[in-house]
């Protein structure tokens, strides 16, 4: 059976689910038609989903329509959730990307649109809820060809607007349809004995140009465009004919890696990953190479384990219906796998096939992840692990200073939504707060200080006197100990007790200390009552006060920032670093996203903690950032004296 493996994407909104939805009920595959307000799509199953209304993960819906296999991802739209994007890009022949029709192109269509670009795969345009009011077929193809591009044109248009839309007018069939001129333009783009044609003015047959239709798609010379209302159905049948007529199947798109032999051993790529509270692991796989057959035994070829792939599957959202194999091409899913998560390869023994992984957007927001109760500890670790595996932009770290776990996302919002779906699938309750800034002290100047340890408790007693002189190091030099005794005022057997009690001391303070060189230049020792517990003591006490009289200064991590927006965003960034204590160290201009600007930038990573969701507002959405810790730096003094008041308090409780 032919296949066609189908990318929906948009913005936020634009309709993505109920188009989907149409086409499942257009096909049979439904025998009603869903909506996103009543909590009922194919699509929009998870329980979160339908809380919110809008997509968090992509669907695979796969539909029989006239002898071709239809698999259709459906895709969120928040920029939150732009990885299952890039992962569901990773695997598709092509995209229809849906553009409301009173909204036109917004943020999230140009990043779809982009990003299909890249990967090389054609795109259609579908102009949804043209039954609602103040929809504009003309207004939003205006904003299509403008922004996205003169291959953008229509093949059909609709026969009136808002409630009057009832069917397509087929631009190809009507001479005197608007865009007609237009559209063979870009058709013959891609055919040469057509362009003669044209430029000579010559009559082309309708028939020569709809043969020509797909050859201009795969080029890239045309992207067809639809109106449509997915509630009414009017467009389902236009579109589905497109699909299986127009977009490519496998063998006619770009491979997804290189070197696959289709025709060789058995080969699967994993592109999601989901756990299901009845089915356990669900694993979305594409194969790429010869055939997969229910139970059959196939590589990781990144962990080398075994897989047996006991059942294989298609799905409609939720709904999963047993098949004996999947042929090269095809999509499905398969349940339970024990070693394999999102992005890995299966492939038969011996096989040197590898699918890489697609380049993910890097986490920009952080947050320490509090599990509520001692339950939830227990917990906590096991379900982050679940987490991050359905979503790959998530990343979990333990921060070595502050003893923290730290959740990592694409947003703010994208680790609380994270967070809630903890307590939703896993049932681990948490608080997200922001992380500790990891502050460091140093010392400006020399300073001394000595300390007798002495206790008489009865029996043995205590004895130590240290004596220790501390310095600065030069910035990102660390810690250095020196001993300076001479003539056995600490005996040499003391000597590594007095070290090892300046080195635990010093994470210990409210701040750890750093960049500083310490000396043992004196002491004394009693020949009964002196032990290592003793000179450790002492040497933890004598570092502090001799830091103290050293004149002792407050660091802060300096984060170094490419922040990437439109152009016209500039300004309105520049003055919100001037603000956080960020100096401005170049701009550059880049073309990726067209008429953008690059700002380079350092600034104290206190200041930074919530910049994602405020770039995003600058920008509209339009705004990226990347980042990465440069250098401590010192904290000006009427920044480090509230800093040090609160430490204070908080270890106060």
């Amino acid at each position: 059976m032919a296949v066609r493996n189908i990318g929906v994407v948009g913005h936020q909104g634009a309709g993505k689910t109920t188009l989907v939805e149409a086409l499942g009920f257009s096909t049979g595959l439904t025998t009603r038609l869903g909506r996103v307000e009543d909590r009922n799509t194919i699509s929009d199953y998870d329980a979160e989903e339908q809380e919110r209304g809008m997509s968090i993960s992509t669907s695979l819906i796969s539909m029989e329509h006239d002898g071709v296999q239809i698999n259709l991802l459906d895709t969120p739209g928040y920029a939150d959730f732009v990885g299952e994007v890039v992962a569901a890009m990773s695997v598709v022949d092509a995209v229809i990307v849906v553009v409301d029709a009173s909204s036109g192109v917004q943020v999230g269509t140009e990043t779809v649109w982009r990003m299909a670009g890249k990967r090389g795969v054609p795109r259609a345009v579908v102009i949804s809820r043209l039954d609602r009011d103040n929809s504009s077929f003309e207004d939003a193809l205006d904003s299509v060809q403008s922004v996205l591009g003169s291959e953008c044109q229509p093949l059909y248009l609709p026969n009136g607007s808002e409630s009057a839309f009832s069917e397509l007018i087929d631009v190809l069939a009507d001479e005197e349809a608007d865009g007609r001129d237009g559209l063979i333009e870009q058709i013959v783009e891609s055919d040469e004995d057509l362009m003669m044609l044209y430029l000579e003015d010559e009559a082309i047959d309708e028939g020569d140009l709809r043969s020509a239709v797909k050859t201009a798609a795969l080029a890239g010379s045309l992207a067809p465009v639809l109106p449509m209302s997915a509630v009414s159905g009017v467009g389902s049948s236009e579109l589905l004919r497109l699909i299986a007529d127009v977009l490519p199947d496998p063998s006619e798109a770009p491979a997804i890696a290189d070197g696959i032999d289709g025709n060789g051993a058995a080969g699967a790529f994993v592109f999601k990953t989901t756990a299901d509270e009845f089915v356990g692991r669900l694993s979305y796989l594409r194969v790429v190479s010869g055939s997969v057959v229910s139970d059959a035994h196939l590589d990781n070829a990144q962990t080398g384990e075994n897989e047996r792939l006991a059942s294989l599957s298609r799905a409609a959202g939720k709904t999963l219906s047993a098949i004996p194999n999947l042929e090269t091409g095809d999509i499905g899913v398969v349940t339970k796998l024990q070693h394999t998560t999102t992005f890995n390869t299966l492939r038969e023994k011996g096989s040197g096939l590898m699918v890489p992984a697609p380049e993910m957007p890097a986490p920009i927001f952080a947050a320490a992840v509090e599990p509520k109760t001692k339950a939830d500890v227990d917990k906590l670790g096991p379900s982050l692990a679940r987490l991050v595996e359905g979503d790959p932009t998530l990343q979990i770290e333990r921060d070595r200073d502050s003893g923290e776990t730290i959740l990592s996302g694409l947003s703010e919002s994208h680790v609380q939504l994270s967070a809630g779906r903890l307590s939703s699938k896993f049932n681990v309750e948490v608080e997200i707060k922001d992380r500790q800034v990891p502050y460091r002290e140093t010392v400006t100047t020399r300073g001394q200080a000595e300390y007798l340890h002495k206790k008489q408790t009865g029996g043995s007693g205590q004895y130590a006197r240290v004596a220790l002189r501390v310095e600065p190091q030069p910035r990102g030099a660390g810690f250095e100990f020196n001993d300076e005794i001479v003539g056995g005022a600490v005996p040499r057997n003391y000597i590594p007790a007095v070290e090892k009690g300046v080195v635990e001391s010093l994470p210990r303070g409210v701040f750890p200390l750093t960049d500083l060189r310490v000396t043992l230049y004196d002491g004394k020792h009693h020949d009964v009552d002196s032990s290592e517990m003793a000179f450790k003591l002492a040497a933890s006490q004598a570092l502090k006060e001799s830091v103290s009289s050293a004149r002792p200064i407050l660091l802060e991590p300096i984060q170094t920032f490419r922040i990437t927006a439109p152009e016209s965003s500039t300004g309105d960034i520049i003055s919100d670093l001037n603000t956080r204590r960020a100096r401005v160290l170049g701009m550059e201009q880049t073309d990726d996203p067209p008429d953008s600007t690059v700002v380079i930038a350092e600034g104290p990573m206190a200041e930074f903690l919530h910049y994602a969701t405020d770039l995003r507002s600058m920008t509209g959405g339009r705004g990226t950032f990347s980042w990465q810790f440069d250098r401590y730096d010192q904290v000006p003094q009427h920044v480090a004296q509230k800093v040090r008041q609160d430490a204070e308090a908080a270890a106060a409780g």
